[in-house]
């Protein structure tokens, strides 16, 4: 190899990046000691930003599309970098590569329960994971915050910090929303917007933007978790009697479905059982015609007739026929007052009840006539 080709190999013509991973967030393109070839081509593609670092300060940023390093394109970093022979020098400025795609499925999570305190059921302990979904938004900022001299810088090296951020400001979203623990998976939507919302100028702090945050499950503790199942079980069994008799049924239909089982035999002494203490229920029932049925319990005891009376041109009542003589003793209603009761078509006047008029006859032999004078 000649001495001209061999000084032309140690400078590079080609600045690029391809991106075959799905986490990488910014690359440093390696020169291994050779130079930039002055006039080189940059390639800067979509979902990409480059940024040259001219001796620890950043120089110049790139956007997407095709350039030739040359000083009419680079006009910040040839006030920094010495150009001579007619600035057709190569120089050695680091290029940084921002990847700007949206980085999704990204994972966060509560490492301890959370205590909150819950309307209906007090004191209690839950944890909580989702997703969430970012995108460098200012390159310069990320690589000054976050990214330093760092030559591959991957999602894995941030996450924790996020996932941090976004797991404390859960904490404090769930403490103050007062939302009961039933109720909280219908608010997975409305959490994720909110911590979206609050979360996000933090983020904007290191450069990023948070896209969009996602709550996927609140889950409770195993032993509250079982607490509560057992209440929701006997929620659903309802009425006791219903629920026996439909196990009835299934085992009569297993029974029948396996007639020389072991299993079967038993099954069909659980229903004899079942069956008999049943049947014991019905004879022993009032008015079911059994042995005991007869004498069980007398007839109930017929109700006393009401009655309503117009008075004053108002219907009145329903009286009893203790408070209806009071009304004919105090002479608020006579013989023709008209009365209504069950079993009656129309009103009647009071004498054509005959229960009524014994109300009369009692009032009117209740007080002697006058003396006659001079007796």
């Amino acid at each position: 190899m000649g001495l001209f080709n061999r000084l032309f190999s140690e400078f590079i013509d080609v600045i690029e990046w391809t991106d075959d991973s799905s986490d990488t967030m910014v690359y440093r393109f390696e020169r291994y000691g050779n130079e930039i070839k002055y006039g080189a081509k940059c390639i800067v593609r979509e979902s990409q930003i480059a940024v040259f670092v001219n001796e620890g300060e950043v120089a110049d940023v790139l956007s997407p599309g095709t350039y030739a390093l040359e000083t009419k394109n680079l006009p910040i970093l040839t006030t920094l970098q010495y150009w001579d022979h007619g600035f057709n020098s190569p120089f050695k400025a680091e290029v940084y590569f921002i990847n700007t795609r949206r980085f999704t499925d990204l994972k966060w999570g509560t490492k301890q329960p959370l205590m909150i305190r819950d309307s209906e059921f007090g004191g209690m302990r839950i944890r909580a994971f989702g997703t969430y979904t970012v995108r460098v938004t200012d390159a310069t900022r990320f690589i000054r915050e976050i990214v330093g001299t760092d030559g591959v810088f991957t999602t894995d090296e941030i996450s924790n910090q996020l996932r941090n951020l976004i797991t404390s400001r859960f904490a404090t979203i769930v403490g103050t929303a007062n939302v009961p623990v039933l109720d909280m998976a219908a608010n997975y939507d409305q959490m994720g917007e909110l911590l979206t919302r609050r979360i996000g100028p933090e983020f904007g702090e290191y450069g990023l933007e948070l896209t969009k945050v996602l709550v996927e499950n609140i889950s409770l503790p195993p032993k509250v978790s079982e607490a509560l199942d057992k209440r929701t079980s006997m929620g659903m069994t309802g009425n006791l009697d219903d629920f026996l008799k439909y196990q009835t049924g299934v085992a009569m239909e297993t029974a029948s479905a396996n007639p020389g089982g072991g299993a079967s035999e038993g099954i069909g002494m659980g229903m004899g059982f079942a069956m008999a203490n049943k049947m014991g229920e019905s004879l022993s029932s009032p008015g079911s015609g059994g042995a005991q049925g007869g004498a069980a319990s007398p007839p109930p005891v017929p109700a006393e007739p009401q009655y309503h009376v117009v008075i004053d041109g108002q219907s009145r009542g329903p009286f009893s026929l203790e408070q209806l003589g009071k009304r004919i003793g105090s002479g608020e209603m006579n013989a023709e007052s008209l009365v209504w009761t069950d079993g009656l078509e129309s009103w009647v006047s009071a004498s054509s009840i005959a229960t009524i008029q014994t109300l009369f006859a009692s009032k009117s032999g209740s007080t002697p006539p006058p003396v006659p004078p001079g007796s």
